[in-house]
């Protein structure tokens, strides 16, 4: 390892590239499952639909609160396999364990045992999956030193990530399957072995090929040995408090914010605009035409976004390309409006009789050719977003050793991004709900009003276009550009080098 950050790669090998991105498959394929699985609760394990908000809500909340701390300790953590590297390799270990173990629900078991029991892993669960991912973040930070290979580092990592999205919408359709399990439960508790047996092996990846760079200080104010819990806290916080006047890394989070939670707020709408408007209501006919939408939309961002999105980052700065993409985003929004039609026997279909084989299981891939008309371009809102937020973060961790020297905090600035995006998420899954409700949405009806319907469209696409304006806006000025950060480190390289002979004198 290189002491005190001095000879930081600027190029990342392919190997440790591809590393970091399995991580990145595991980072994104453990709450797709989870999302998917916590539907069952309510059809397969008979638990009222209140309680399992619940149970899906109270974990989240100890997941905002461990995220920044986990995020300390590792910014702060000296051993002899670095300060990320042990961290992500028992996370990985102990998240696809408990993943497995959480679902592994018997309905005869009786509702409050079953209450329990899962609220007490899936508590455990979200701890394992912190000490895993928060780490893992801020490894991706710090690999190289190179503003345009850390563009390229997060495309990979982003791509891989895509992979998870092209397999989390098959699951609604396996848990399903009763040619292929005996009951939804079955599926449920076998489905989840396979994830964690699949997120433990490319989970602990990263920790086993990824390099890691000392940047440790001997005159680091942290104290990590546990003897001054309120002390060590204490600095937790002045560091939060510190990140908030950093305007670059709050432009970062406030973007964010804006553009993945504005998706996330309609993101079921497109579900039922297919079921209740295209197909009248009827899930027999919608098929797998959701499902194959999803999966298209994480195609796309893979093989044909992030690309283009890291190309024009590396040709016109990370900025420009943010506005870009996120522009071509909004065209998709407004497309959605042709997109989503009415379906009738004279309506084109891609795929026709086209299956897919899953073992025993075959899928349809039939989807209207209509629908495709949005999703090349709104494949560019969240595949241009956390490819280059990611990047730009690390460029920001470069702007705060300027200002407030080492230890680097990659991890804390990390695991405060990514405590802003899901402090987000939980507030627009409710304001979701609350949009439903205001067009008028019948949840307990097989068919919705053409009002109700043209109500939600218009929803669907004002909401996401109005957050990604706003995106546009606070990203406008964003001041930490390629020509800043070459300066910045210039400056660091000369003052480690200073460091460095001063402490070859004494």
């Amino acid at each position: 390892m290189v002491k005190n950050n001095e000879n930081i790669v600027a190029k990342v090998p392919i190997v440790q590239k591809a590393a970091f991105g399995s991580g990145h498959l595991v980072n994104n394929l453990l709450p797709g499952a989870l999302g998917v699985f916590s539907f069952f609760l309510i059809t397969a394990f008979g638990i009222e639909p209140a309680i399992a908000g619940l149970l899906s809500a109270i974990p989240r909340f100890f997941d905002a609160l461990t995220d920044p701390i986990m995020g300390f300790i590792s910014d702060n953590t000296t051993s002899r396999w670095g300060r990320r590297r042990p961290y992500i390799f028992v996370g990985a270990i102990l998240s696809a364990i408990l993943f497995a173990v959480q679902w592994q629900l018997f309905a005869e078991n009786g509702t409050t045992f079953n209450f329990w029991y899962f609220l007490l892993f899936s508590i455990l669960f979200i701890f394992a999956n912190t000490i895993f991912s928060t780490p893992l973040i801020g490894f991706g930070y710090e690999m190289s030193s190179d503003t345009k290979e850390r563009t390229r580092l997060m495309g990979i990592a982003n791509m891989v990530g895509q992979i998870s999205w092209m397999i989390v919408p098959l699951f609604w359709v396996l848990i399903a399957n009763k040619d292929l399990f005996e009951s939804q439960a079955d599926g449920v508790r076998t489905l989840s072995i396979y994830v964690g047996f699949t997120c433990l092996f490319f989970g602990i990846m990263p920790a086993i090929f990824c390099k890691e760079m000392d940047v440790s200080d001997a005159d680091s104010k942290a104290n990590l040995t546990f003897k001054d819990l309120t002390k060590n806290m204490k600095i937790l916080w002045i560091t939060m408090k510190n990140m908030t006047k950093n305007n670059p890394f709050m432009r970062l989070c406030g973007a964010t914010f804006l553009v993945f939670n504005g998706f996330q707020m309609v993101g079921s709408f497109s579900f039922f605009i297919i079921v209740f408007y295209m197909f009248k209501g009827s899930y027999e006919l919608a098929g797998t035409v959701p499902a194959v939408f999803s999966i298209l939309i994480a195609v796309t961002t893979f093989f044909i976004v992030i690309p283009i999105v890291t190309w024009m980052a590396n040709k016109f700065g990370k900025r420009n390309a943010f506005i870009i993409s996120t522009f071509i985003s909004i065209v998709g929004y407004i497309f959605k409006w042709w997109g989503f039609v009415e379906v009738d026997q004279n309506t084109a279909v891609l795929f026709n009789d086209v299956f897919v084989q899953v073992g025993v299981v075959k899928f349809s891939l039939e989807i209207p050719i209509i629908l495709l008309l949005p999703i090349p371009f709104m494949a560019f809102g969240l595949g241009g977003l956390f490819t280059l937020m990611m990047s730009m973060t690390a460029d920001v961790c470069d702007l705060d050793e300027l200002q407030n020297g080492l230890p680097r905090r990659e991890g804390t600035f990390g695991a405060i991004y990514w405590w802003s995006v899901k402090i987000g998420q939980s507030i627009a899954l409710a304001l979701g709900g609350l949009v439903l409700s205001l067009v008028g949405f019948d949840a307990g009806s097989d068919t919705q009003t053409l009002e109700t319907m043209n109500d939600l469209r218009i929803a669907d696409i004002i909401i996401p276009s109005l957050t990604a304006l706003i995106a546009v806006w606070i990203m406008w000025k964003y001041s930490l550009n390629e020509d800043r950060v070459k300066i910045i480190q210039k400056e660091l390289k000369e003052r480690r080098a200073e460091k460095n002979n001063n402490l070859k004198v004494k």
